[in-house]
């Protein structure tokens, strides 16, 4: 899968099959379901989940919990767009 394909099946809100967990979550913070987005990944323990996390929480204007995740993963506070960081994490996840 690509980025591409996975922007499209946002715009489609067509949930691809085989995403992983984070993929998952990213794919709902995509279509502007935070919620669904925050509960897959407050269940997973590990860096990259983590990382969707912080940047969930930053997106929800929560700069302190943000921080919080950020500096679990050894991450200083992200001051970049949403749009890129999301992007990012896409890309890193895929």
């Amino acid at each position: 899968m690509t980025v591409e394909n996975f922007t499209k099946s946002i715009e489609e809100k067509t949930l691809p099959k085989d995403l992983t967990q984070i993929l998952t979550a990213l794919w709902y913070d995509g279509i502007g379901d935070w919620k669904k987005a925050h509960e897959i990944t407050q269940n997973i323990s590990t860096v990259q989940a983590s990382e969707v996390h912080a940047y969930l929480h930053r997106k929800e204007g929560n700069n302190s919990n943000a921080n919080y995740w950020y500096t679990k993963v050894g991450k200083k506070f992200c001051n970049k767009p949403l749009h890129e960081e999301w992007t990012e994490l896409v890309k890193k996840n895929l």
